[in-house]
């Protein structure tokens, strides 16, 4: 049996905003954030994330250090903390949302306007989970670009680059905003074809209403 296309629609929204929030939990805590090589020595590299640095090195392997103070942080850094932690709250509150409200979901189905309203809401908290996965990598790839290039900084300084968790920011946060964007276009998708359900059944009772007075006035 064909699926009809807004559940089609849901099914490929709840399994985006699946992926994109488990992408922005790695996100989150992973320590990839910043990169730095040392031209004088390749065999140390070094990373920053939001909560720990870690540096590797050929000899004795990866060692990380937690942040002793959440102040003592550059302010990109403590923003970032606060929209990834809302972030995956909002996620993981927009999918419970949104799972009530799959048709999939036997659980209510006589109550079809509270189902909408579930999906509905889902989906918008989903989407503002993107944003708030999208906010914080961008204004750190943003500073870290503009002292990449900063004129300023002599150039036998080692700069920062891009780390790993930026990109799985970015993509977390567009898997994030398209799932939840389809869950609210099957929500209205839902809506309108029970509307043209409505007015398909009252147009068949005219047709039978007029049917029968035709049929009694003979």
């Amino acid at each position: 049996m064909a699926l009809e296309p807004r559940s089609v629609a849901q099914l490929a929204g709840a399994s985006l905003s699946l992926l994109g929030w488990v992408l922005s939990c790695l996100t989150n805590y992973l320590p990839q954030w910043k990169n730095l090589n040392l031209d004088l020595n390749e065999m140390e590299n070094w990373t920053v994330g939001l909560w720990q640095a870690c540096v590797t090195q050929e000899e004795v392997g990866t060692q990380c250090k937690d942040f002793d103070s959440f102040l003592a942080l550059p302010a990109e850094l403590r923003v970032s903390r606060v929209l990834m932690f809302l972030s995956n709250g909002l996620g993981l509150l927009g999918l419970l949302a949104a799972g009530l409200g799959l048709d999939c979901l036997r659980l209510g189905e006589s109550r079809r306007g509270l189902k909408k309203g579930l999906l509905i809401l889902g989906g918008t908290v989903l989407w503002a989970a993107g944003v708030a996965a999208l906010v914080p990598v961008s204004w750190v790839a943003h500073r870290t670009v503009r002292e990449f290039w900063d004129e300023t900084v002599p150039e036998i300084v080692p700069r920062w680059e891009f780390g790993e968790a930026l990109f799985l920011g970015w993509f977390a946060g567009f898997f994030l905003l398209l799932g939840g964007g389809l869950l609210n276009c099957a929500a209205c998708s839902t809506r309108a074809a029970r509307l043209r359900h409505k007015a398909g059944m009252g147009r068949d009772h005219r047709a039978h209403l007029g049917d029968a007075l035709f049929y009694s006035a003979r």
